[in-house]
């Protein structure tokens, strides 16, 4: 017994598989991330150096050279870029895609290890990151207060959101803009030092000497233990205001205070963040790469909002920017013509059929095919994204074809005057063949992108697997479903229905028209070949004349 007999003469086995394909959709569909496009970023690792001070030419020369000496023999890399500026050098390391992310960031890491030794030995150890030091972060959290100074406004940002916001998944660092971090600054008077003949070195230098804790050791009695600590480090800005700098030997005692003075200011008072003129601190997240932004955002926001509960009533929060709104913006749309197409091709069918009964029957087929689509999607690891989406926008046209052509030769069976069992195993089995050869074609067009190497393959895999798939089902569905749905809703009628009585004159002309079109092309047949000729030659024009490029450019309404 064939599976389309089996499923006429079984219409619940055809259901059970109907619902088995839905419910393995839908158990997909709920576990399916939302991105937008397929994670094809390659594995990048960023090195970052402070050294406070030296200028660009020192940077490059001295950190930024014997970084790059040593991590450019590491396997996979596919690029290298560096920037050298003031005080800061950054090594960003791009790996050919597919590289394991965690395998790239060790062999960084080992090889920065053997270039610390060359570097300054005033300079900070580098940093590895697993992330791109120069990628736009994806969410910005805007902090202001009427109240605060900024450096209370960046400790707060410090030890609230940063500590709590560093943790979610997927979050290579969080960074904080603007920040005014609490520190010491001695401000120094030249004309002073060199009355004292003192240098900034000499300061620098009796600083290093006094503002230390030393062990101390301990004191023993006979029945206690005292653990002694010396508290020997400055911390206020009478203790550093009275900082002994030089002792001469007439007993004369030169201090911080009498060259300059101490004061608690921000360590960093070059740069300065602004919204409508009010400053403020912002606390940004960097993805790591091929990380999914919007369940990253998702998260954000509601830890945000945790967050935000324990906040003193002075702080304002805002959002600065937030990269998301683009791409779900974008998959909206791309939602939003995947119903319209839908709803015109039911539409299209019923116009064409005009008989309820006979549309309903595609209506049920065709969601369930692009349902079992998120199952395959599932089971390869993919996300529902931009071009999974346009992949279904495309599978609707092609999986209706696989239940309209058999529902309409069963169809013929009936108004030929069969019974519905009769002409539904007899319609089915006339064209069983090629419904799976049509479905095998479409199915061997699509396949050989999954196998394409690059980006380019990597980008175009699901939108190839997913067509596949739901091309896939709809055979499954158009060889079990529709013959048992139409055996069991379709009927011969003697009065055709009023819809149909009023347009069959215009599709007996529009079938008139066509036969007489065909007629005539067909006594002219040898002009086929040169319409070919001429497209492929117009084809082969814009191929060569149209600009290249893997994807157009898009406004989303942000300057930087």
């Amino acid at each position: 017994m064939s599976l389309y007999s089996l499923s006429i003469r079984r219409p619940v086995l055809a259901t059970v598989f109907a619902l088995l394909i839905m419910i393995f959709g839908a158990v997909g569909f709920y576990f399916l991330g939302v991105r937008e496009y397929p994670a094809v970023d390659p594995p990048i690792i960023s090195v970052t150096t402070q050294y406070r001070g030296a200028n660009a030419d020192v940077i490059d020369s001295q950190i930024t050279e014997p970084l790059e000496e040593q991590i450019n023999g590491i396997d996979g890399i596919r690029t290298i870029e560096s920037v050298s500026r003031q005080g800061r050098s950054t090594v960003t390391v791009e790996f050919d895609l597919g590289s394991d992310l965690e395998r790239a960031a060790n062999d960084v890491r080992d090889r920065v290890s053997r270039a610390q030794q060359q570097l300054p030995p005033d300079a900070e150890p580098p940093s590895v990151s697993k992330s791109d030091a120069s990628a736009p972060p994806i969410v910005f959290l805007n902090i202001k207060s009427d109240t605060r100074s900024l450096m209370e406004l960046t400790e707060i940002a410090d030890k609230r959101f940063k500590e709590r916001l560093q943790t979610i998944e997927g979050v290579s660092r969080v960074d904080i803009w603007g920040e005014k971090t609490y520190s010491m600054r001695l401000q120094l008077d030249p004309q002073r030092l060199a009355a004292y003949d003192l240098t900034p070195l000499d300061v620098r230098q009796a600083l290093d000497r006094s503002n230390v804790e030393l062990p101390s050791g301990r004191i023993e009695g006979e029945t206690i233990e005292l653990t002694v600590r010396t508290k020997s480090r400055l911390e206020t800005t009478e203790d550093f205001n009275a900082l002994i700098l030089k002792q001469s030997p007439g007993g004369e005692t030169v201090r911080l205070e009498d060259v300059g003075e101490a004061e608690i200011a921000p360590l960093n008072q070059r740069t300065l963040l602004q919204r409508d003129g009010t400053p403020m601190v912002g606390v940004v997240l960097r993805p790591l790469p091929g990380a999914n932004y919007i369940d990253i955002v998702d998260e954000f926001y509601d830890r945000v909002d945790r967050i935000r509960a324990d906040l003193p009533s002075d702080l304002e929060l805002g959002i600065g920017f937030d990269n998301t709104d683009p791409i779900r913006s974008s998959i909206d749309e791309v939602q939003q013509t995947f119903f319209i197409a839908f709803l015109l091709v039911v539409l299209v069918i019923f116009l064409f059929l005009r008989d309820w009964r006979s549309t309903i029957i595609p209506l049920v087929v065709v969601p369930i095919a692009l349902i079992g689509a998120f199952f395959v999607m599932y089971a390869m690891g993919f996300s529902i994204n931009v071009l999974t989406l346009l992949a279904l926008v495309l599978a609707i046209g092609l999986v209706v074809d696989d239940a309209i052509v058999v529902l309409e030769n069963i169809y013929a069976k009936i108004e030929e005057g069969k019974d519905t069992i009769t002409a539904g195993l007899e319609g089915t089995r006339e064209i069983f063949f090629a419904v799976v050869a049509t479905s095998l074609s479409l199915v061997i067009i699509f396949t050989p992108i999954i196998f394409m190497g690059g980006l380019t393959g990597q980008l175009f895999k699901e939108f190839g697997v997913v067509i596949a798939g739901a091309v896939a089902f709809s055979s499954f569905v158009a060889l079990t479903l529709t013959p048992m749905l139409s055996t069991r809703l379709l009927k011969q009628r003697e009065q055709k229905p009023w819809i149909y009585r009023k347009t069959e004159p215009f599709f007996e002309a529009l079938t008139d028209a066509y036969r007489r079109s065909l007629e005539t092309f067909m006594a002219y047949r040898w002009t086929a070949f040169v319409i070919m000729g001429v497209c492929i030659g117009i084809i082969a024009l814009f191929y060569v004349t149209l600009p290249q490029k893997l994807a157009p450019l898009e406004d989303r309404s942000l300057v930087r």
